[in-house]
């Protein structure tokens, strides 16, 4: 029998392991899970890209028959339900374990707790809510999209050292070194969407894409708020639209009635050329952008947006969590103020971590469980 230490050692490292592939495996979540005997790991498991096979499966494939008798520390609620693969829950009895240790019960109703009754029936014994906290923030995606049916939001702000975003009419300011924006990369390549509003888009010209050697191929969907149609045509997001998706955010035009319609609806079928796929939904309707994302399967989505889009979020109150990079330069006269600057903060956010990138500050601040949605 573990220690309970013993059980929180394994189950962070299985939280880790979890996180390798955030961002990369569709609607499912990216789960881990070790096999462990006598206090050595015999295989670890992360759901594959796309979804498909899930960790406990990739472990025990790997295990073989020495899964027999082992524990597994699984961070999510392995799965009961028979879908496009059989139930992960039926391989572990079939496997011969005999102990699960689980961080987070799946709120799936397919799941929601069948997968431990079916364990439990089999004479397996389960242990549950080990590292929940940190299971939790590792899944929290996952389980915003099922409970809530939005997408988990990350805010993320780079802010000069006299609390600005940037400089009225001068476009991109690099605030932020090399370190930090790579960081930056990373949490793009973790994330489904990226949004920013059609100010920045024309301003900065942005790619929005992962630059990070070794993760381009982790890029994620790129989404623009924009009431008028008004995305430029050979701007790099729509000469790299077929590359990478890209989706435009606006209202449904009202008719033909008159020139200011008829122009919306060239404006629109231009952009249908590109590749450019027009999203008909009121930019200013937050709510329902999220609802309607998270029924595209799109779990994380991080906003990148200017000012303006990243107050909208807060003001809906629909930011789970904030980046906030803070570099030591000062930009000055013209500059755009944050929203957000270190140590002001909106009510309800907490601090989690600090770290540095060189010179910059990093700090991840996230939203109060008593102020967040129930998950």
């Amino acid at each position: 029998m573990a220690s309970a230490a013993e059980d929180k050692r394994f189950m962070a490292a299985a939280i880790r392991l979890s996180l390798r592939n955030l961002g990369r495996t569709g609607t499912n979540p990216s789960v881990g899970c070790l096999l462990v005997k006598d206090e050595i790991v015999l295989a670890a498991g992360v759901t594959d890209v796309g979804g498909r096979p899930h960790a406990e499966r990739i472990a025990l494939a790997e295990a073989g028959e020495g899964a027999r008798g082992a524990t597994a520390y699984v961070t999510l609620e392995p799965c009961s339900h028979h879908g496009k693969t059989p139930p992960c829950a039926d391989a572990l009895i079939a496997a011969g374990v005999a102990r699960v240790v689980i961080s987070v019960l799946d709120p799936d109703e397919r799941v929601a707790g069948r997968g431990i009754a079916a364990l439990e029936a089999a004479g397996i014994e389960v242990e549950t809510g080990v590292l929940e906290a940190d299971g939790r923030r590792a899944l929290a995606a996952y389980l915003m999209r099922q409970v809530n049916k939005r997408a988990y939001v990350t805010l993320k702000l780079a802010v000069s050292a006299d609390g600005l975003l940037g400089r009225l009419g001068a476009g991109q300011v690099a605030v932020t070194g090399p370190v930090a924006r790579g960081q930056v990369h990373v949490l793009r390549a973790q994330s489904d969407a990226i949004l920013i509003g059609i100010g920045t888009a024309k301003a900065d010209d942005p790619e929005l894409t992962c630059r990070l050697p070794g993760l381009a191929d982790r890029s994620p969907i790129r989404i623009v708020l924009d009431h008028d149609l008004r995305l430029p045509l050979y701007g790099k997001l729509a000469l790299t639209a077929r590359d990478v998706p890209v989706i435009d955010v606006a209202p449904e035009p009202p008719g033909f009635d008159d020139a200011d319609d008829r122009s919306l609806l060239r404006r629109r079928a231009a952009l249908d050329s590109t590749g450019v796929e027009v999203l008909q939904c009121n930019p200013s309707q937050l709510d329902s952008l999220l609802a309607g994302l998270a029924s595209r399967g799109i779990s994380s989505l991080l906003v990148e947006g200017g000012a303006t889009v990243a107050r909208s979020f807060l003001d809906a109150g629909l930011v789970d969590r904030i980046h906030l990079y803070t570099g030591p330069a000062s930009i000055g006269e013209s500059g755009v103020a944050s929203p957000c600057v270190s140590g002001a903060m909106p009510p309800g956010f907490s601090l989690r971590r600090t770290m540095r990138f060189g010179p910059d500050l990093f700090e991840e601040y996230e939203r109060d469980e008593e102020c967040s949605p129930a998950l």
